[in-house]
């Protein structure tokens, strides 16, 4: 039996049935290994944002030789994490690292992730966000800064392939991890990126290789590791 839950609540309202709990795969967005999520059993899924009564867009985004900001994020300011990404970045006159808690009048969002190579990932309230998602729907390298996150379909995803993993303590040398990136790697990162994005894509109805199946495969391959544990 599997269970998905997107709340942030899941992983907690998961534990009050015991016996249901020890034989269940939850599929949770909020993967995070310090709140119980136990990745040898549990699924860890994208969450993803989209326009209402519709599914979101894909698209490659401006070319990787045509985006002009290093790295963007525009977010709400809370949790730790955010916190202090905006004490070193925030709404700093730097045109390469660009970090705004609201755009000004006329900017668009997704444009700007398309402008960008990477885009960071801080996490807010909870380890999880779309922002992640978002990047990948635009050909923008996400640049992964949270604690204790299990990545999503990293059974058969290697992300060190098509994103970056920043440590919270490194937040103050972001800018010079990635501008240490050179072109080369970027572009093999980006092209890599490209070749994953089927996986994050929703499709009505589902179609072979999408962010279903990758769910699906996910609960899978945990079938027997929830044998064994309630065993």
């Amino acid at each position: 039996m599997f269970l998905p839950m997107y709340k942030p609540q899941g992983p907690f309202a998961s534990r009050g049935n015991p016996k249901l709990f020890k034989n269940l795969i939850r599929v949770l967005c909020n993967a995070n290994s310090s709140e119980g999520f136990v990745p040898m059993r549990d699924v860890s899924m994208t969450e993803i944002n989209g326009p209402f009564n519709s599914i979101p867009g894909v698209s490659s985004g401006q070319s990787p030789y045509n985006r002009s900001i290093l790295a963007f994020f525009a977010g709400g300011n809370h949790g730790y994490v955010r916190n202090k990404l905006f004490k070193y970045w925030g709404n700093k006159e730097d045109n390469d690292i660009q970090v705004h808690t609201y755009l000004q009048e006329g900017q668009n969002y997704t444009k700007l992730l398309s402008q960008s190579k990477y885009c960071l990932c801080p996490s807010g309230y909870e380890v999880a966000s779309a922002r992640a998602t978002e990047a990948i729907y635009v050909g923008c390298i996400p640049v992964i800064i949270k604690d204790h996150y299990v990545l999503p379909y990293s059974d058969v995803l290697d992300w060190s392939q098509f994103s970056v993993e920043v440590p919270l303590d490194k937040i103050p040398d972001l800018k010079r991890i990635l501008e240490g990136i050179s072109f080369t790697k970027y572009l093999e990162m980006q092209k890599r990126l490209m070749e994953v994005q089927r996986h994050f894509m929703v499709n009505i109805p589902a179609k072979p290789f999408d962010v279903f199946h990758m769910i699906l495969h996910s609960v899978w391959l945990r079938r027997l590791n929830v044998r064994f544990l309630s065993s």
